[in-house]
């Protein structure tokens, strides 16, 4: 679940600024995310809609070493990318163009990481700001589709990462024709592209228990009572509403894939 504007346009820095302020005078909607999603206390508030549980698997495919360089892109506020880094040993760079989201990021790092262990900064999926072949591993959590157009973002992830480094993205893909699915969704191809840019290695696997976390979630946050002054729920309401209407014609992914 991320972010969206009811005009179906891309939101842009200023949108996701007021949405992540909202959360900060807002806990019940972050409280429900992770409940359902299984994230630690110290965590709370500081991730998107990936179950915690897709943390290990991702450990795993990412293959990073202590020392490693991991970026996080559109970190949002930063839990995934903080916690990947904590658990390997990884130097952190997150990226994201909300500075309101980043703040949060660095007071999370701060709680989990030794000092100089992570590091955040303003950039966008296709211009992130990090050096050409940087990183030893990329982490982008249900945003590719956010670019314009998505192979432009992959386009710059082959940049960042090292000859050999690993790309974890998570996503939504369509499971049957609906004019409702979002164009954004409709215009990935991230297996075509990725072997476009030359990636080998591509895995893009469906999981469907994520997609049921994403259910009993959607299902919690609709019959929570608001009275219109919690901004922050009655967003993700909002978005719960129509992710409910069309649930069976998307599916959760993962996508993995390395670097030429």
């Amino acid at each position: 679940m991320s972010a969206e504007q009811p005009n179906g346009r891309v939101p842009d820095s200023a949108y996701f600024d007021r949405w992540y302020a909202d959360m900060d005078i807002s806990p019940v909607k972050d409280e429900i995310m992770a409940r359902h999603l299984g994230v630690p206390g110290t965590y709370a508030g500081s991730t998107g809609a990936l179950p915690w549980e897709g943390l290990d698997e991702i450990a795993r495919e990412l293959r990073l070493q202590p020392g490693d360089a991991l970026a996080d892109i559109a970190c949002g506020r930063g839990g995934y990318g903080i916690e990947l880094a904590r658990r390997c040993g990884a130097r952190l760079f997150g990226v994201d163009f909300s500075a309101v989201a980043l703040k949060h990021a660095e007071t999370t790092a701060h709680r989990h990481l030794e000092e100089h262990r992570a590091g955040f900064a303003v950039g966008t999926l296709t211009a992130t700001s990090l050096p050409s072949h940087g990183v030893n591993a990329l982490l982008c959590t249900d945003s590719v589709q956010f670019a314009e157009p998505p192979a432009a973002a992959l386009e710059e992830f082959r940049r960042v990462l090292v000859s050999g480094g690993r790309l974890a993205l998570t996503t939504w893909q369509p499971t049957r024709p609906d004019p409702r699915t979002p164009p954004r969704i409709k215009a990935l191809h991230l297996r075509r592209d990725l072997e476009r840019l030359g990636f080998k290695e591509i895995t893009l696997a469906r999981r469907a228990r994520w997609r049921a976390i994403e259910w009993a979630l959607y299902e919690e946050v609709v019959a929570t009572p608001n009275d219109g002054r919690d901004l922050a729920l009655a967003s993700i309401q909002q978005e719960a509403r129509r992710s409910l209407e069309q649930f069976d014609s998307l599916q959760r992914i993962v996508v993995y894939a390395t670097a030429p």
